[in-house]
């Protein structure tokens, strides 16, 4: 048997057919019938009947709240599908004279019913004291002394024996980057905790629920019961407060010493950034009102960090901004490209963090900085040319993907690639050095396999948590998010300025007019070899679609025929498009673009059915091109920007332009999708469509054909956008587009 790690990953934790047995579960549908229940309920309510499965909850109602009105439970349910459960969330009750939270969650077609007591074990009062210890930690806003101030305050407030805040690394595995706690404790801080120690799912449901209790790891769980035709392991408890917690990450706690434990998710940007872990070596119960104000913690500092990081961004991206924006400048006024990006006080390397770069360009290699010598730098091209398709590639581990480069691992562990031209052997490529670093971690990561006693080779977890260090070797400072968008830029910018100064020689060569003659070919096998045959197939799925006498499920898949022919008509007609435009001569005037973009946005707000007030336009200034081929850019952008937002909660585009002494940009701003970093390199190439658009309607050709048309007005486009935040399309047009 095959060990992976990945085991762990697969653990259905959100389905554990139990609960911690502090509280007691009732689930009912939606009818108000009792579908589950936990086995211990009758240690709470022994006055209950012998069978609750199948009974309607309000007959149990009295036992549970005698002082509440009837139907109280109905009337919340009620009032929380209007309104959100969380402002039902606690109801407070009386259970057996002891004061209990009720806590109604939706799972499926049932409503989850959850009581626990709603005394903590402790006698602080969180709620008063949260006020003030928010205060103090945001006292201060150096980064770290604000996780400090905040694992202190966390401390104070809930009073665990140890508070961390630990914090994920973009593989999973996470460190404890701040703590608070007992004198007697040993200190963690430091450490590394492998990815499987908190596996995906797990880190999935810290996403949803901000926060969550472990009362005692040596409680015994109570099973959910249900009916013989139903499955207790089927209820879905994700939004539950009692869930069971993993038998495997029970034994984890044991074998750390640890008896209860506490966490608050800390996020950035809808994403799992890391926990606020709270360890105390005795049971302890913290109420479920406690738990919402110690959530407030979280939720305070997870802005504070999102702003703080912005912040920082910010300052980076503005900074890459500037250079970028210097060495366009410069391109355009140089004779000389390589001169512009290489000798002046701003160069190649200024566009990212790099220690080193190189410029292969008509012939000329430039190095700037610590780079490869020039034998290493041609064994590395070389396996460029020949592994690399991407236009833009990055790693941060060379020589774990090219071994030659171990022998200069001290100045390139880390590359990124930008290829200009393949055939020509014409590449920016900026190299990161070797980042060497001992990183500690709390045993040794990899879990060790146990056999059982009929030879079966299983995970489980650690039972060492020493301190075990490992040191990291041929691998770089990461390559940022920022980095990459501003080689993107450049990239743009390049391109524009090789065009400008490309001259007769590049667009006469005779390869570019074997090139188009090819493309001639293919686009009359195209129009006539591929449209004719599609007619055929519409026009047969049509004529068997006249026929009553069709089955439902033929009917469906003649549809599906007819609509494929149409799709495949359509596409073929985009690379059509494509493919004259090269050809296609150009008709300049100067063009109302507020009035073309007004119509665009009337026409697609119907098309699309969403008002036209999402679509904000503010200053649009006049352009000059072909008023054709500019509509059809206009078009295509603003289609997508609506498009891909139409999903958002508020969906909003905005078009806006500025101008400078020598262009006039267009950006259009929308709040849908996003692009992930990884794919935003490629998204002006043919046929080419990110992962996350689902069933949104689309060729993958439309940009490549605004592309090309802005490259043909001698113009530039390019993008920024953020994964679940949304896109912006920069458009620049020349204002001397025609000379």
């Amino acid at each position: 048997m095959t060990i992976d790690l990945t085991n762990c990953d697969r653990e259905p934790i959100h389905i554990p057919g139990s609960i911690q047995s502090h509280g007691f579960l009732i689930a009912i549908d939606r009818s108000g019938e009792i579908t589950y229940h936990s086995e211990n309920i009758k240690s709470f309510l022994p006055d209950l009947p012998p069978n609750l499965l199948g009974q309607n909850i309000a007959s149990i109602q009295p036992l549970i709240g005698k002082n509440e009105p009837p139907d109280f439970i109905l009337q919340l349910i009620t009032f929380g599908k209007t309104n959100g459960f969380e402002q039902t969330n606690p109801f407070n009750t009386d259970i057996r004279g002891n004061a209990f939270h009720l806590i109604i969650s939706e799972s499926g077609d049932n409503y989850l019913l959850e009581f626990e007591p709603a005394r903590s074990d402790n006698s602080t009062d969180v709620q008063r004291t949260i006020g003030r210890s928010i205060s103090e930690m945001l006292a201060d806003k150096n980064l770290q002394n604000l996780l400090n101030n905040s694992a202190a305050q966390v401390r104070n407030v809930i009073g665990y024996d140890r508070v961390m805040v630990y914090r994920f690394a973009d593989d999973g595995h996470g460190e404890v980057i701040s703590e608070s706690k007992n004198d007697d404790l040993e200190s963690w801080l430091g450490l590394h905790y492998p990815a499987s120690d908190i596996p995906k799912q797990a880190r999935e449901l810290y996403k949803k629920n901000l926060t969550r209790i472990i009362v005692d790891v040596n409680e015994l769980p109570s099973a959910i019961l249900t009916s013989a035709d139903n499955t207790a392991a089927s209820l879905d408890l994700t939004n539950s407060q009692l869930r069971a917690v993993s038998p495997i990450h029970i034994q984890y706690l044991k074998n750390m010493g640890v008896a209860s434990s506490f966490s608050i998710s800390l996020l950035y940007k809808q994403e799992l950034w890391g926990l606020i872990a709270c360890h105390n070596y005795t049971p302890r119960f913290i109420d479920f009102r406690s738990r919402e104000s110690a959530k407030l913690i979280g939720q305070i500092l997870s802005s504070a960090l999102e702003f703080r990081q912005d912040e920082e961004n910010q300052m980076v991206t503005e900074r890459y901004k500037s250079a970028v924006d210097q060495l366009s400048r410069l391109m355009l006024k140089d004779d000389s490209i390589e001169f512009a990006l290489t000798a002046n006080n701003v160069t190649l390397l200024d566009a990212t963090d790099a220690s080193g770069a190189v410029l292969m360009l008509e012939g000329n290699l430039i190095k700037l900085g610590q780079t490869p010598n020039d034998e290493q730098l041609k064994g590395l091209i070389g396996w460029v040319k020949a592994n690399i398709i991407d236009s833009l590639f990055y790693t941060t581990k060379l020589p774990g993907v090219y071994p030659p480069a171990n022998e200069f691992k001290d100045v390139a562990s880390g590359v990124m690639v930008y290829t200009l031209s393949r055939e020509l052997d014409e590449y920016v490529i900026w190299f990161k050095p070797e980042q060497l670093k001992t990183i500690k971690w709390a045993g040794n990561p990899d879990k060790p396999v146990e056999v059982d006693a009929n030879g079966n080779r299983t995970l489980s977890p650690r039972n060492s948590f020493e301190e075990w260090s490992e040191t990291v070797s041929a691998t770089s400072v990461p390559w940022s998010n920022e980095e990459v968008k501003s080689v993107i830029r450049l990239r743009s910018e390049l391109a524009y300025a090789l065009n400008q100064k490309a001259g007769a020689i590049r667009l006469l060569n005779e390869r570019l007019k074997q090139a188009y003659e090819e493309l001639d070919t293919f686009s009359y096998t195209i129009s006539h070899d591929l449209k004719n045959p599609l007619t055929a197939v519409k026009s047969y799925a049509q004529i068997l679609l006249r026929d009553k006498t069709l089955t439902p499920q033929a009917t469906r898949a003649l549809e599906r025929i007819n609509a494929g022919a149409d799709k495949m008509n359509n596409m073929i007609a985009e690379v059509l498009d494509y493919s004259r435009i090269g050809r296609s001569d150009l008709v300049f005037s100067e063009i109302d673009a507020k009035s073309m973009i007004e119509d665009h946005v009337r026409e697609l707000a119907t098309v699309y059915e969403v008002a036209p007030s999402v679509v904000t336009i503010k200053n649009a200034p006049p352009i000059t091109g072909d008023p054709v081929m500019i509509s059809q850019v206009f078009a295509n952008v603003i289609s997508n920007a609506i498009k891909y937002s139409k999903k958002s909660e508020k969906q909003k585009v905005v078009i806006d332009a500025t101008e400078n002494e020598r262009e006039i940009i267009y950006a259009i701003t929308d709040n849908g999708l996003g692009i992930d970093i990884k794919h935003l390199p490629r998204i002006f190439e043919l046929f080419n469509r990110m992962d996350n658009v689902g069933d949104i309607e689309g060729t993958g050709v439309g940009l490549a054909i605004v592309k090309r048309i802005v490259e043909k007005h001698r113009g530039k486009i390019w993008a920024d956008s953020e994964l679940g935040e949304g896109s912006t399309f920069y458009i620049a047009f020349n204002k001397k587009a025609n000379d």
